[in-house]
């Protein structure tokens, strides 16, 4: 077998199912980032997840939904996950997004990404400009000056999410999510058995990583945490 045959059979695969206005999951994936600065052979696929596909296109207000959702003051929640983002190196303000956006035309350009080979990037970008940015990720020429910097052409971009199939296979792919028992994000599933669930410690993840290369465990056909 040649090197190259080797180099692919050797590659690990995680499946982060994460939505692009979940605070949690951009922590989640920042920190999946620290890990894999130290890790070879890996490819990342972002999986969609709607935490709300429900929400007007105008978008809704992230204080009264928080409010009507949970029963907390808003300050209180993002003071918990800005905590939680600022331990591990990312600086966020909550306060500055006022408003969670519809995101099935985030996640249509984010499948077409990952053949690009920019998904891990444009990922990034996008939670980026929602949460630090505080831009409209649900606006079209939002998306298309985004994805412009990420492989797409802005005419390849508008036409993508505007195609009702792209978006019916976007929340399709949202569909088989939720029937799989994933009913929470950000969820991690290593070599496509070993599963994490929530925005973990880079010990954890990196331990998973492990676990997921482990030969005796792939032997065994042990199953995740």
């Amino acid at each position: 077998m040649g090197r190259r045959s080797a180099d692919i059979m050797a590659q690990l695969e995680i499946d982060l199912f994460s939505d692009i206005v979940c605070p949690w999951c951009f922590i989640g994936s920042h920190r999946l980032d620290q890990v894999l600065a130290s890790e070879e052979d890996v490819v990342v696929n972002y999986r969609t997840f709607m935490l709300d596909p429900t929400i007007p296109p105008e978008g809704e207000s992230i204080r009264d939904r928080l409010r009507r959702k949970y029963g907390v003051e808003p300050e209180r929640a993002f003071a918990t996950v800005e905590a939680a983002a600022r331990e591990s190196g990312l600086v966020l303000d909550l306060s500055k997004q006022t408003k969670i956006y519809r995101t099935e035309g985030a996640h249509t350009l984010l499948r077409h990404a990952a053949p690009k080979g920019t998904q891990r990037a444009f990922a990034r970008a996008l939670f980026e400009a929602h949460f630090v940015e505080a831009r409209n990720i649900s606006d079209i020429d939002t998306l298309a000056s985004i994805a412009t910097r990420h492989g797409f052409d802005a005419d390849e971009a508008v036409r993508l999410v505007r195609d009702p199939e792209e978006r019916t296979l976007t929340h399709q792919e949202a569909r088989n999510a939720s029937d799989g028992g994933i009913n929470g994000v950000p969820f991690f599933v290593f070599d496509g058995r070993l599963a994490v669930s929530g925005a973990q410690a880079v010990e954890v993840l990196r331990a998973a990583i492990d676990r997921a290369r482990a030969p005796a465990q792939k032997a065994n056909g042990a199953e995740g945490p």
